[in-house]
């Protein structure tokens, strides 16, 4: 048998389904229906007719306790409508060969698997051949190499086994594995191409982690291990135990183990390890022990998002939840400029499936600076724009992030309007406002303005200008002095835009912006420090980090150079001072 499973293993918390269903489907005389009656039965039966009827087997027959449905589906042309019906309300799909008929064995690739592309099938296949016992020996041709490249080929077939009807040979793991496909499956944890754990996979291991490590240390030491082990699996390790998992991790992943006990790397490597050896239950189980479905997310029973009871109502975050944002910021805000870069907000939402903010409509939704830092006022507008549009994603963004508060006390949902307006107020803290009116009437203008775009638009293209200036003196060697002038000063300049300017001269070694109004008679002597830049060649030239640190190693070149020569020079005279002893030397003798 070759399989991306292991053999079975112990009960494991499945995902909470009822049954699961399996369509059994085929060329004509495979032995469909026989594989379901010998199932059914535990015996091979003489006779069956050529399609039975919906087969339900007990709920105890496998570990996750959970029936199952098999359905068995007719082979004829002028019965594909009710098959391909059946494969389209399937579970998982059982896609049976002969084993001692190789034309039935080419079909699966020629024409079964390329025909539930086409109905757009997205259930697990297991591949299953039949009649085992039929086969001819003198024929004999190893499993995995008939098989090995339809797996490669066709990612939905999960597993390949032959079986017997006749000796029941295999028949209950063929069903096993059918069911297990559906309530375990393998695909949202492993991505086949890169032969590692999906993205998703680990973001939830990290947050899992993070959830354990309670002294946040950044290890799990042996008390967290043993207690990650309790709530997952309603038993503790032994002390060797834990001893052994350290050994195994330690020679295979050094820096997954250090002096206080299992990191994050470590902790990959033993659930990768589990996914490797076929045990997806295991892995399956950490999973729902930390209320993840299927899609890796946290279910849906697990966000008590209120409910609005009439269409003028909305939802806002509550001061709880507000309040462990304003901690958030301030936590992930490390040199505490009041601003976190993308890399930071990355980083807050890497134990998250993925970042709600990168696609529309949260993208480009709140205040940022040209550098793309956003504020604690955008960061929280973003999180009200969420909350608003989308209150379950947000629910479940805060608890991804570390909100270990109530979740039915995060959202809160507003008075009604109608209300508000009989009382002559409101209670909210979120007001949507549409704008509307004609094309080219200045709609997107008008909102641009109110995130200080205009200002903004004007700075970036300033900046834009600066840096095509300092790129071509570095490329040509023509460097020019350069003067960054904050023109307009008598408006009221938009504080990022002030912030940006100053850190881009800081960043180019330059001096700092010269505000100048002229409505103000305000020249800030602007003309004698350009008069002065020019008569001073040498200073105000902006020069990017890579130009620093090539100077630099030019520089460092330079002195070894310089040494080198030196050395050789005291070498030099050494050698002639040895010469012209020697000559006296020889003349005095």
């Amino acid at each position: 048998m070759v399989s991306r499973f292991a053999t079975m293993v112990g009960p494991s918390s499945a995902s909470g389904r009822r049954e699961v269903r399996i369509a059994v489907v085929g060329d004509g005389a495979t032995g469909k229906s026989t594989l379901i009656a010998a199932m059914a039965s535990e015996s091979f039966p003489k006779s069956v007719p050529p399609v039975l009827p919906p087969t339900r087997l007990p709920r105890n027959l496998f570990p996750d306790s959970v029936p199952l449905t098999l359905i068995d589906t007719p082979s004829s042309l002028a019965k594909q409508g009710t098959r391909n019906e059946e494969l389209k309300l399937a579970d998982t799909v059982v896609l049976t060969y002969a084993c001692d008929e190789p034309v039935s064995f080419e079909r699966v690739t020629t024409y079964w698997l390329p025909e539930l592309h086409k109905l757009e099938v997205k259930a697990p296949v297991i591949v299953v051949g039949c009649k085992l016992d039929l086969r001819d020996e003198n024929q004999l041709v190893s499993l995995e190499s008939l098989t090995t490249h339809i797996m490669k080929q066709f990612t939905e077939v999960v597993t390949c086994v032959e079986c017997s009807a006749a000796t029941l040979y295999q028949v209950p793991q063929v069903f096993y594995f059918a069911q297990k496909a559906v309530l375990h499956p393998v695909d949202p944890l492993f991505d086949y191409e890169r032969h590692a754990l999906t993205d998703r996979c680990v973001r939830a291991l990290r947050r899992i982690f993070v959830l354990c490590d309670h002294d946040m240390d950044g290890a799990l030491n042996d008390e967290e291990l043993n207690e990650f082990q309790v709530r997952c699996f309603n038993a503790p390790l032994q002390q060797f135990e834990v001893a052994n998992i350290k050994t195994i991790v330690e020679q295979k992943v050094p820096e997954g183990v250090n002096s206080i006990g299992l990191t994050f790397p470590g902790f990959i490597y033993v659930h990768n390890l589990f996914l490797k050896k076929g045990r997806t239950e295991t892995l399956w189980a950490v999973l729902r022990k930390f209320e993840y479905d299927n899609d890796l997310k946290l279910r849906d029973d697990f966000l008590p998002v209120p409910s609005k009871q009439a269409s003028d109502q909305s939802v806002e975050l509550t001061s709880e939840a507000v309040e462990f944002l304003n901690g958030i910021f301030r936590l992930l805000d490390t040199d505490k400029d009041r601003y976190l870069r993308p890399a930071e907000v990355d980083k807050l939402f890497d134990i998250a499936p993925e970042s709600p903010w990168n696609d529309a409509p949260y993208k480009d939704a709140a205040e940022k600076t040209d550098m793309g830092y956003i504020s604690l006022n955008g960061f929280l507008s973003q999180w009200a724009l969420m909350t608003l549009l989308d209150p379950k994603r947000s629910l479940a963004n805060l608890i991804y992030i570390g909100y270990n508060g109530n979740p039915a006390e995060a959202l809160r949902v507003t008075r009604r309007r109608s209300v508000d307006r009989k009382k002559q107020t409101t209670e909210r803290n979120v007001f949507q406002c549409y704008v509307f009116g004609s094309k080219h009437a200045g709609k997107s203008a008008l909102m641009y303005s109110l995130l200080g775009s205009s200002d903004e638009y004007s700075w970036k293209k300033s900046r834009d200008l600066l840096e095509k200036v300092v790129r071509q003196g570095e490329l040509t060697g023509y460097r020019t002095p350069c003067l960054l002038i904050a023109a307009k000063d008598d408006l009221a300049p938009v504080p990022r835009t002030v912030l940006d300017s100053v850190k881009v001269t800081q960043a180019l070694g330059i001096k700092a912006p010269i505000h100048v109004s002229m409505k103000l008679g305000d020249s800030s002597n602007v003309y004698n420090k350009i008069v002065n830049a020019a008569e001073h060649p040498h200073l105000s030239i902006p020069e990017t980090e890579t130009a620093r640190r090539k100077k630099q190693h030019n520089q460092l070149l330079h002195h070894s150079l310089i040494f080198a020569l030196v050395g050789a020079a005291m070498a030099v005279a050494g050698l002639t001072a040895c010469r012209v002893r020697a000559v006296k030397k020889n003349t005095a003798a």
